[in-house]
């Protein structure tokens, strides 16, 4: 199970690293393993203020719909443009070019309650 430390992951199987200001998330490694072949991402929220825990978007796999919820406060700059015409990127390289939105964060103290790859594999028993 691939978890860089170098990121922060929240309960809710998503990942955030800071580019700046702006913060780029994706889904972990894990939970595109648990989806499956993931056939469409569905992101209904640019240039929209969300909560931290909010929903910013869907991704679906062939068997099912997951939603994502953001880990930060924040507004929706940017959706990863490459999943509409390649959505398995997300399966492929979850961390690289897989990664679904870019966010302005409000309160940068929210980073404070994510969790460290350590805090994340206890999450999912790795």
């Amino acid at each position: 199970m691939n978890l860089p430390d170098n990121l922060k992951y929240t309960k809710d199987h998503e990942w955030i690293r800071f580019e700046g200001d702006v913060a780029i998330v994706g889904i972990t490694d894990f939970a595109q393993s648990e989806l499956g072949d993931i056939v469409y991402v569905d992101i209904d929220t640019i240039d929209k203020q969300i909560n931290q825990e909010d929903v910013f978007g869907t991704v679906e796999a062939v068997k099912t719909v997951s939603d994502l919820f953001s880990p930060l406060s924040g507004t929706v700059l940017e959706f990863n443009e490459k999943l509409e015409n390649s959505p398995e990127l997300v399966n492929s390289d979850p961390y690289g070019d897989g990664w679904i939105i870019k966010m302005s964060v409000d309160n940068a103290s929210q980073i404070e309650g994510l969790l460290s790859a350590e805090g994340y594999r206890e999450v999912i028993g790795q």
